[in-house]
């Protein structure tokens, strides 16, 4: 009676096989899903972002449906280095990014034509490793500092540099692109010194590492969101670029109005960090999508000769 059941069980399972779909079926309907997938996020709308506190608009806007979906399919990127997302930027596998007006000047220089449609809330601070014993600038003799090349964080070590009356080789700047991995080495106490901006200052400071500049404090904004000059020309991306501003401009008023406690989820998802981070962030407020000062594009395009 056994043998009987078993044999049936078989049979039936044989049956179940044969009716499914075969390898090569299975192949072709994964390709089409690929292709299908490959063409709806080619006319997506698709702006690179980092795990910076003045990417936390758009953040928003994705998560909480504040860009209109039924106009445009806005997408967003994450990257660890802004350098990685620049990259993709120019090599047109997203129509913005987040970024720097140094990096920005950088790539048009290299030939990437580039529109600033906000200028961000972001800073940076250069904070020392506690047990490097570094209370001021004058005290980077020797010691390395983190940061990106071609970035803000570079011209503000060699600000920091300058205003110390440091010579430039008496200081080592190391190239360090992650963000994350950067404040990871000054809580390993592997490095001196670095540039961070929000919330990455904020865990440093948490954990006693002292300032030594804020760019804020030398009246140096940086912070931009650039897309390519090239994208905008379309049609469709001008429609869909209305949504995406739209969506961000109400973003920003519903964090200024409510407090950057009010999206701790969101904080919490994008930027791993706690409750007791989010409660130590500063207040912050942000501005609508606007251009830069060209008092920054100045200061950069100088820095950069």
């Amino acid at each position: 009676m056994k043998s009987a059941h078993i044999i049936i069980l078989l049979i039936a399972a044989v049956a179940l096989i044969g009716c499914g779909p075969s390898y090569d079926e299975m192949k072709k309907q994964s390709r089409a899903e690929q292709e299908k997938l490959r063409r709806e996020d080619s006319s997506a709308f698709k702006v690179g972002v980092m795990p910076t506190l003045d990417c936390l608009p758009m953040y928003v806007a994705k998560d909480y449906k504040m860009f209109d979906s039924t106009k445009a399919d806005i997408r967003l990127k994450p990257f660890k280095a802004q350098i990685d997302c620049d990259a993709a930027l120019a090599s047109g596998k997203l129509e913005g990014c987040i970024t720097d007006i140094v990096r920005g000047q950088h790539l048009k220089k290299r030939g990437v034509k580039l529109d600033y449609v906000a200028a961000t809330n972001a800073y940076w601070q250069i904070i020392s490793n506690r047990t490097a014993r570094i209370r001021r600038l004058n005290q980077l003799t020797d010691k390395m500092i983190a940061i990106t090349r071609f970035s803000a964080t570079a011209l503000l070590a060699d600000y920091a540099v300058d205003s110390a009356r440091l010579k430039h080789d008496e200081v080592f700047k190391i190239q360090i692109n992650d963000i994350d991995l950067r404040l990871l080495m000054l809580l390993n106490n592997e490095m001196d010194a670095m540039a961070l901006p929000e919330p990455q200052a904020t865990k440093a400071r948490m954990y006693k590492h002292p300032v030594l500049m804020d760019s804020r404090d030398k009246d140096m904004y940086f912070g931009v969101i650039a897309f390519r000059s090239d994208a905008m020309k379309d049609k469709r991306r001008q429609q869909q670029f209305k949504v995406f501003v739209d969506g961000y401009n109400a973003a920003c008023d519903s964090i200024n109005k409510k407090g950057l406690a009010h999206y701790s989820s969101t904080l919490k998802r994008h930027y791993n960090i706690d409750d007791k981070t989010i409660k130590a962030l500063p207040e912050m407020k942000f501005k609508h999508a606007n251009a830069p000062r060209k008092k920054d594009i100045d200061t950069a395009d100088k820095w950069l000769k």
